[in-house]
């Protein structure tokens, strides 16, 4: 199921739509929680859309967990009505986060991991994140562009805090981070070593499995860019 936090907003638009009259159709029916929905066929005859703009109204919906697609048995309520409805109105009033709300939120849920991490992580979580961090170091050096290994290395210590939930969200807000990312502003004065050194003193935390040297390494990591979304 493919979920964007920045979907243009033309087709954050059409998707609220469809959503507003999913939403009214849900409540013509009076359905409640369990009831099946009609088809997206017959959803996008009677709406006048086309089944793909339905059925990605519907994955949002299902992201939210308001609709639950049955393998076999078409799409249902997965909650009561009342929640359905309030939940409806807060979804479609969801603008697309900013840079700096992703940000805010990656720091902070950075800092939950990279301390699970230090508590949970195995030998093969650790050979993982030593791995993403010898790739990182190696494009880092060599002054080639570093970004995607940097974020293996950050999805390798999620991966191991042994909490999915998390994983979930770093692969869901780290992408439209990196595509609104301005390196010249953010990384400004910042050269190799001093990157390659917070990144292996995060490492060897982890590896001494020590949480609070590994949250505050972390933290020393992304002062630039805190200072950067503060100002």
């Amino acid at each position: 199921m493919k979920i964007s936090l920045i979907d243009e907003n033309a087709n954050r638009l059409l998707q609220n739509e469809v959503i507003i009259k999913i939403r009214n159709l849900i409540n013509a029916k009076n359905l409640e929680r369990g009831d099946k929905l009609p088809s997206e066929r017959i959803m996008s005859e009677k709406f006048g859309v086309k089944r793909n703009h339905i059925r990605e109204a519907i994955r949002r919906l299902e992201f939210y967990g308001v609709l639950k697609s049955m393998s076999q048995s078409g799409t249902i309520l997965a909650i009561g009505l009342v929640g359905f409805n309030g939940m409806i109105d807060e979804i479609i009033s969801l603008d697309a986060p900013s840079f700096n709300e992703l940000v805010e939120t990656r720091i902070s849920l950075e800092l939950k991991t990279v301390g699970l991490a230090s508590q949970r992580r195995t030998s093969a979580d650790l050979k993982q994140i030593k791995k993403a961090l010898n790739a990182f170091k190696a494009k880092i050096s060599i002054g080639d562009d570093y970004l995607e290994e940097d974020l293996l290395f950050h999805l390798a210590i999620a991966k191991a805090s042994k909490n999915s939930t998390m994983v979930s969200l770093m692969l869901l807000i780290t992408p439209p981070i990196l595509a609104t990312y301005d390196r010249d502003t953010v990384c400004e004065g910042d050269i190799a070593i001093s990157e390659i050194k917070k990144h292996e003193d995060i490492y060897l935390a982890i590896e001494a499995k020590n949480p609070e040297l590994a949250t505050k390494m972390m933290s020393d990591h992304f002062f630039k860019l805190k200072k950067h979304i503060e100002n």
